[in-house]
């Protein structure tokens, strides 16, 4: 573990809070999003009066609006980067934005007040347009007809979306050809798929695909100016489709020692150590304060980090290198770290729409590019990293926190967390959580007041109970909770959950009740047929060999004693304080990981007695084991297929 815990949650922020809006939470385990069916009336028509009057055509509008927000009305609250309304209709004072990007004018400055310039096309009253979603729609569309005139291009409600690519690209208000085509892009590809889903006030909207060829050659018309070459292009590992920069963590001696050395370590990844894993965290800090601390040769290190209001990505370390991101030296050696602007406790306020789509498009890039398989056992949160012995367990992070949408993430990967409901939810079988997301809000404390309910939203899981009742207290977790006491409904408590993609096998059922085994005991969620939670899948599963009483899980994969050659310690290989029990069963998450330990404790250290992997013959699967992942000695265990 290298070697200060995270410490972002003190850095001062400057930033346009966000307020969410929903029906309260009830229960203890909210209902999944209905199946969207017609268009709710008074937000389809809104969109089409839209289109009608300002010669936008209607699927265009829609895709914008999808792109920006989702469809959803803030309720006159503004985003990160100072946007109203489903069009995301911007007020903000150009010093501003630049103030909180470090000196950098991330948009024109015209286009970080179009709201103002909505309110001159339309008569409409700057108020109205951040308040009432109907006139917001309508300044939307007022900005898109005048994009598309001052370019001479032709404007009606019957005209090709293929034509609409440069307005489309204007109406990013980016500063360059290549932010604004990659908003154009991402439009576009919404229109290819369609869109359906329930806003956060409970709008029915619908977008049928519209599959066109864009017009791209528009973007010359757009009189932006070709991006600026990024910082060290070279370092970059990046997709195209996103802009990106360098900017170096350093590695350099800190002391007398050559054990006093920051903040990362080299390495010569797949060759010393496969990269099995995409860890996603939050910064809890705004995204100047994480650069500086990711300078600091003292602090901890992480690849990439990216900002909330336009996606932005700086890379910190290469991808072969190791980062010490994650609190737990295995998981740092097979992974790469993201941090993502924003705050844990907060979720939509910073998590938004653009960051999830850039974050997406870097993490499909770097999954191709190292063979990590696109699910939740691989692209994980840091709050499903282990803790590596019994005492670190409680200490373990727990972000990107409730309000993070993994659902919505795994859309964007193009890997859909499916629900598979041919598949009979009974005993033995393993389950997906899929709870839905923007109407599963569920009852969370201590987001800004120790006790008091935070402000409901969308919520990525499902509670946890001891007994088939919504009376029933939470599930025990003896590595957060030692002394025994129940789990809470508090933020960072994440004992008693289970999150959207994880996976469990299915100890009992009793009416709309499903008993999984979690941390060594059963625990229930409510899952009725008509709006159920989880779905069952085929897999793999592990059981303990006949015979044995108890089987101990680890927080990492080390290898035997007799794997280290001489000049390297023995890596005690320490049970956590968890077990499985005969009876039980656990999913496989990966039957093929690496039992290795990446030796590297000296500022350029050489083989063979640093910077060297050593690899064990002792093998390990990864399993899903409570809301974090384990491991687990495959002499330990019998394979077997889910039944």
């Amino acid at each position: 573990m290298r070697r200060r815990p995270k410490i972002l949650a003190a850095l001062a922020v400057v930033a346009l809070p966000i307020s969410l809006v929903g029906v309260s939470p009830g229960g203890s385990s909210a209902a999944t999003a209905a199946t969207p069916g017609p268009s709710s009336a008074a937000a389809a028509e809104a969109f089409r009066a839209a289109s009608a009057k300002y010669g936008v055509p209607e699927s265009v509008l829609l895709a914008v609006s999808y792109a920006e927000t989702r469809w959803d009305d803030h309720q006159g609250k503004s985003s990160t980067s100072g946007g109203f309304g489903p069009m995301h209709l911007t007020a903000v004072v150009p010093g501003e934005l630049i103030e909180r990007s470090g000196g950098k004018l991330l948009a024109k400055a015209d286009s970080l007040r179009t709201l103002y310039k909505a309110a001159d096309l339309t008569g409409i009253d700057p108020g109205a347009l951040r308040n009432d979603p109907t006139a917001n729609i309508a300044g939307g569309a007022a900005l898109l007809a005048s994009y598309q005139r001052s370019m001479n291009l032709p404007v009606g409600a019957d005209t090709s979306a293929a034509a609409w690519y440069g307005a489309v690209s204007t109406y990013a208000g980016a500063s360059d050809r290549t932010s604004a085509s990659a908003f154009a892009d991402d439009v576009y590809a919404i229109l290819a798929q369609g869109a359906a889903r329930t806003t956060n006030t409970g709008q029915q909207l619908v977008m049928p695909a519209v599959k066109v060829a864009p017009d791209k050659a528009q973007l010359a018309k757009t009189g932006l100016p070709a991006a600026a070459a990024p910082k060290n292009a070279a370092d970059v590992q990046c997709p195209t489709t996103i802009t990106c920069e360098s900017l170096p963590a350093p590695y350099e001696s800190t002391g007398p020692t050559a054990g006093d050395y920051g903040n990362h370590d080299l390495a010569d990844r797949p060759k010393t150590g496969k990269i099995d894993y995409i860890v996603i965290h939050d910064t809890e800090g705004g995204w100047q304060g994480t650069l500086n601390l990711v300078q600091d040769p003292t602090y901890v290190s992480w690849q990439y980090t990216m900002r909330s209001s336009d996606g932005h990505v700086w890379q910190h370390v290469n991808s072969n290198d190791v980062a010490w991101h994650a609190g737990n030296w295995y998981v740092n050696m097979h992974s790469i770290g993201i941090e993502h602007e924003g705050f844990a406790a907060q979720g939509a306020t910073w998590y938004t729409e653009t960051l999830y789509r850039s974050s997406a498009k870097l993490v499909r890039y770097l999954a191709k590019k190292n063979n990590i398989p696109l699910d939740r056992a691989h692209i994980i949160g840091h709050d499903q990293v282990p803790g590596t012995v019994p005492s670190t367990v409680a200490g373990m992070h727990w972000d990107p926190g409730p309000y993070w949408d993994w659902e919505r993430y795994f859309d964007l990967l193009g890997a859909p967390i499916y629900g598979h409901k041919v598949f009979p939810v009974k005993a033995g079988t393993i389950v997906t959580i899929k709870p839905g997301f923007a109407d599963n809000q569920q009852v969370v404390v201590g987001c800004t007041t120790a006790g008091v309910p935070c402000t409901p939203q969308g919520t990525n899981f499902v509670y946890l109970r001891q007994a088939p009742d919504d009376a029933a207290p939470l599930v025990k977790d003896l590595g957060n909770r030692p002394n025994g006491s129940d789990s809470t409904t508090q933020v960072s408590d994440i004992g008693g959950r289970a999150a959207a993609g994880s996976q469990y096998v299915v100890a009992e059922r009793s009416g709309d009740w499903v008993a999984i085994w979690y941390l060594g005991a059963k625990a229930w969620f409510k899952s009725p047929a008509s709006a159920p939670d989880a779905f069952a899948k085929p897999g793999l599963v592990v059981k303990p060999k006949a015979g044995k009483t108890t089987v101990p899980v680890y927080g990492r994969a080390y290898p035997e004693q007799a794997a280290y050659p001489t000049g390297i310690p023995y890596q005690t290989v320490t049970p956590l304080q968890y077990s499985i029990l005969a009876g039980q069963a656990y999913p496989v998450g990966d039957a093929n990981i690496e039992t290795d330990y990446y030796r590297a404790n000296t500022f350029n250290g050489q083989p063979p007695t640093d910077h060297v992997q050593v690899l064990g013959k002792d093998r390990y699967y990864q399993i899903w084991y409570g809301h974090r992942m384990a491991y687990v000695r495959a002499a330990d265990v019998d394979l077997k297929l889910a039944h």
